[in-house]
């Protein structure tokens, strides 16, 4: 265990403790994927839905965190655009109600 430790760069508690968070904002932004295609499957054609967006910010801005706490300069600028269009994507949803909403998710 302690060379795959080393190896992730794990070398204290709060090392291990970032670790899970990362993966764990991982995680997330991967369900969005799941939230998008079951969305599409469910309406039968290609559809995103508003959860899709919500899950991108949360996982991007704990994803971010993480890659600040680590110096990770690829995860940083990756994410920190990426919250950006998350935000206005929800800012257009919620300004006018319609067509491209699902509130079933």
């Amino acid at each position: 265990m302690q060379p795959l430790l080393e190896y992730l760069g794990v070398e204290t508690t709060l090392d291990a403790w970032w670790l899970v968070i990362g993966i764990g904002a991982q995680a997330m932004f991967t369900m969005r994927f799941l939230i998008q295609w079951y969305a599409s499957e469910k309406a039968g054609e290609s559809v995103v839905p508003t959860l899709f967006w919500w899950f991108s910010i949360f996982g991007g801005a704990t994803l971010l965190a993480y890659g600040v706490y680590r110096g990770e300069i690829v995860i940083i600028m990756g994410q920190s655009l990426g919250l950006l269009i998350y935000v206005r994507n929800l800012m257009l949803i919620y300004r006018k109600p319609g067509p491209g909403t699902d509130s079933d998710l």
